[in-house]
């Protein structure tokens, strides 16, 4: 993806999709929607424009550093920065028509000076730097590092209709080429380039684009069938359909969330997996789960967090107002934990779960719950990492309710 020089409509199209985030405030997939929309781009070209904006985001300090231009002027001097992105990997420069140019001279003494500050060479923004050294210390380099690089695609194989042997078959057939991720049972990676969802495997419902470190998450759920499982903060839906998957479809699904068009789009992936336990509801007030007050034998917290385990795949988070939000997000987070765990029975099991690797949203949060809560006891947790798993960042711990309490 980045081994040739853009064209230069493609050119045009990134520097337009940046401004949209950066000027705007526009998240990063609702800029690819709004510009790709009508037009008839090639699969590979369109999938090169989104590699190349990615990577600018996910560097972008470091990129308007070595173009020498500041991020609010990328609309204006954007020429000038995809210059400085094709010189820093080795790429001949676009033909683009009054084009701003960098001095190789320049360029060369700017990317030395670069080289010797850490994050920002990691396209790190001062405020996450600061946080990851005080939340993880020693191993945030190694993540500092590892969420500036692209995300891999992976698939999870949605077992319902069958197995992950059988997906790569199918998925070759049609000209896509994966290949078994052997720590997780029901992911695998997609090597080639390739438009996955206009394939019949996808029509079909025999996968779902999921991170796999996300699978890892939804598998500590071990949800059986017949069992009754809520999972509270649903979304879209891509965990509850693996544990839909889990369950064989036996049992009651409850997916559950503040937002009703997330639940719609779920409702539509299901059909399409042929996940037909899953029941839909929408979190209208806190009767909503009073009325399911140790009910579940399985709940799922998926928690609204800062998302900074992520940040390979959704790199405008880092130019937002996250550091703003956190202690928000955080406020939140334990408003969730403490009052949609009255949903688990005595002896089931409630799993907290974050997108992010920072402590003071996982485990500090975890043990602060256990603290004001006797009748749970702590099991497990892990934390993926984001340097060592090669996947997105995750958080995950499993506690047991003793009691009514």
């Amino acid at each position: 993806m980045l081994n040739a020089p853009l064209s230069a409509s493609s050119t045009e199209l990134v520097i337009n999709v940046l401004t949209m985030v950066l000027n705007e405030g526009k998240p990063l997939d609702r800029a690819y929607s709004h510009h790709f929309s009508g037009l008839k781009l090639a699969p590979a070209e369109q999938a090169r424009i989104t590699a190349v904006a990615g990577d600018i985001l996910r560097r972008l300090n470091l990129y308007c550093f070595l173009a020498d231009i500041k991020s609010s002027e990328i609309e204006r001097l954007g020429t000038q920065l995809l210059n400085a992105w094709h010189m820093f990997h080795g790429l001949e420069l676009p033909k683009m028509q009054y084009a701003l140019k960098v001095e190789q001279t320049d360029f060369d003494q700017r990317l030395m000076e670069a080289k010797q500050q850490g994050a920002l060479f990691d396209g790190c923004p001062e405020w996450l730097d600061e946080l990851g050294q005080t939340q993880i210390g020693d191993k945030w380099p190694a993540e500092r590092a590892a969420l500036a690089t692209p995300p891999k695609r992976y698939l999870r194989t949605n077992l319902l209709k069958g197995t992950r042997e059988e997906l790569i078959k199918t998925l070759a057939k049609e000209g896509v080429q994966t290949k078994v991720v052997e720590t997780v049972d029901t992911a695998v990676e997609v090597m080639s380039d390739s438009a996955l969802f206009r394939t019949e495997a996808f029509k079909n419902g025999l996968f779902e684009q999921q991170d796999a470190g996300s699978q890892l998450v939804a598998t500590a759920v071990d949800a059986k069938p017949g069992m009754r499982v809520v999972d509270a903060c649903a979304g879209a839906g891509g965990k509850t359909l693996s544990i839909a998957a889990q369950m064989q479809g036996k049992g009651r699904l409850l997916a559950m969330d503040v937002e009703q068009w997330k639940l719609d789009s779920l409702k539509q992936r299901a059909r399409r997996a042929a996940a037909h336990n899953i029941e839909t509801r929408i979190i209208a007030s806190s009767k909503t789960i009073k009325r399911l007050k140790l009910t579940a034998d399985r709940v799922l917290l998926d928690v609204p967090c800062s998302g900074l385990g992520v940040l390979k795949r959704n790199p405008d988070a880092k130019w937002r107002d996250t550091p703003e939000r956190l202690p928000v997000l955080v406020q939140l987070q334990k408003d969730i934990l403490q009052s949609y765990s009255r949903m688990v029975k005595v002896d089931g099991i409630l799993i907290y779960a974050t997108c992010s690797i920072m402590p003071q949203e996982n485990r500090e949060q975890v043990d602060l719950f256990l603290a004001n809560n006797p009748h749970f006891v702590f099991l497990d947790d892990e934390n993926i990492s984001v340097a060592e798993s090669g996947f997105d960042g995750f958080y995950l711990a499993r506690m047991q309710r003793t009691a009514e309490g």
